[in-house]
């Protein structure tokens, strides 16, 4: 499995790029966002990738982050959603949005995404939904593609972050919320809230309470 890939920017197309790593050209596809956010031509560039193989053909699509991977993966674990639309609903929502959607079961937003119909969002958002608190608390937390092989130049392109530590519960939830664009004070509120009328409940369960406070009313 080839985790990441990090090395020049050769040349974009509409939906994939081509990233030079010592000499080899390596062919990455990419959604419309990760697409907009890279450099331009010529630059150093990294993204955490994942391997899809066929009988016939192997490629590679390309993430900013690896909650987006781990979305990515996901989303082609469910009947009706192959490669191609699991890369528009990124394209469409973002990782942060496909969370957001997934975790109140909003299909309404994934079926935006060019090519997955009302039936096929539903599905994705029933299949999936006991999985979006797990993912939406990797958020922010993770700087490497770990258990994976690495293709990458001698010099790290990517930004390093501090190791994750062993928080508790709370902070956790709270950094996972703030990860889905909610404002500190919303999310500091609905997590105490939420941890109030559980003290014992885990980072999963902390989740999906305050979304369900969180959520408009009405």
């Amino acid at each position: 499995m080839i985790g990441k890939i990090a090395g020049r920017l050769e040349y974009r197309s509409s939906d994939h790029i081509l990233i030079d790593v010592r000499g080899v050209g390596y062919v990455v596809y990419v959604s419309d966002r990760v697409m907009a956010g890279l450099p331009t031509n010529g630059e150093a560039v990294a993204l955490y990738t994942d391997l899809l193989v066929r009988e016939d053909n192997l490629q590679l699509f390309g993430f900013t982050t690896l909650v987006e991977k781990e979305w990515h993966r996901l989303l082609m674990s469910v009947q009706g959603i192959g490669a191609k639309a699991s890369m528009a609903i990124l394209g469409t929502l973002g990782a942060d949005g496909v969370s957001r959607a997934i975790a109140l079961g909003d299909w309404n937003a994934l079926a935006k995404a060019k090519g997955v119909g009302p039936k096929t969002a539903q599905r994705v958002a029933i299949e999936l939904k006991d999985k979006a608190p797990g993912v939406m608390a990797m958020g922010g937390t993770l700087t490497q593609a770990q258990g994976d092989d690495v293709i990458e130049v001698d010099a790290p392109v990517m930004p390093k972050a501090a190791p994750r530590k062993a928080n508790p519960a709370q902070p956790e939830a709270l950094s996972a919320l703030g990860n889905l664009g909610y404002a500190p004070g919303e999310a500091a509120s609905a997590v105490a809230e939420a941890a109030g009328a559980n003290p014992d409940a885990d980072t999963s369960t902390l989740i999906r309470a305050a979304l369900k406070l969180l959520a408009p009313k009405g």
